[in-house]
């Protein structure tokens, strides 16, 4: 018996670790939504444990405070606009031009932050405060992110005297702002980035 039980204990902390996750990830997608909805100061951790099917003391489990969470909430958006778009650059291949690279990663920008959910509107709005420590985290995770654009960049043969960080701000500025003028059913996502990307090539190489 002492076998089974010793067996039994081990085979169960996967699936608590994996329940943890889940109530983890559901407490980030309400928080998400309660930020987009209402703005993050008038969101109360009360709101987002409802909103998330929990009572409001469970939530400190998990986040210690809201800017706790406005923090989880951008790492998380962030941890998958940088998957989704570094598998979209495997499957285009390093043989691929430079500008075709581009493209596929602008694409794959867009379809995250178009249609990817309520995480990458809820990175549209505010970071966490100037000076904490989470402001320092989440603003790290999108330098990382944004230096996958500054690479691509990079690679491309552009005129003499580019500066590639403005190049690269406008790029991601003109991409991002599309949040607050799509509407669905209209030009995919992949399509608004490839009439960026072409604008852009137009304009350097014109």
């Amino acid at each position: 018996m002492t076998g089974l039980s010793q067996t039994t204990g081990i085979s169960r902390r996967p699936a608590a670790a994996a329940r943890r996750n889940n109530r983890k990830l559901a407490l980030m997608k309400a928080a998400a939504e309660c930020f987009v909805a209402n703005g993050f100061a008038a969101s109360t951790m009360r709101e987002i444990a409802a909103r998330a099917g929990m009572q409001p003391g469970s939530i400190y489990y998990h986040f210690p405070s809201k800017k706790d969470l406005l923090a989880a909430v951008h790492e998380e958006g962030l941890r998958m606009i940088t998957g989704a778009t570094r598998a979209t650059l495997s499957r285009v291949g390093a043989t691929a031009s430079p500008w075709a690279r581009l493209e596929a990663a602008a694409a794959a920008h867009m379809e995250m932050l178009l249609e990817g959910g309520v995480f990458f509107q809820a990175l549209m709005r505010e970071l966490p405060p100037p000076g904490s420590p989470h402001h320092a985290e989440v603003t790290a995770r999108r330098d990382a992110y944004e230096a996958i654009f500054s690479n691509l960049l990079g690679a491309l043969e552009l005129p003499a005297g580019t500066d590639l960080r403005t190049l690269r701000l406008m790029l991601l500025g003109a991409m991002n702002w599309a949040h607050s003028w799509y509407r669905p059913g209209g030009d995919r996502p992949a399509d608004i980035a490839a009439k960026f990307i072409r604008n852009l090539r137009e304009g350097l190489e014109g």
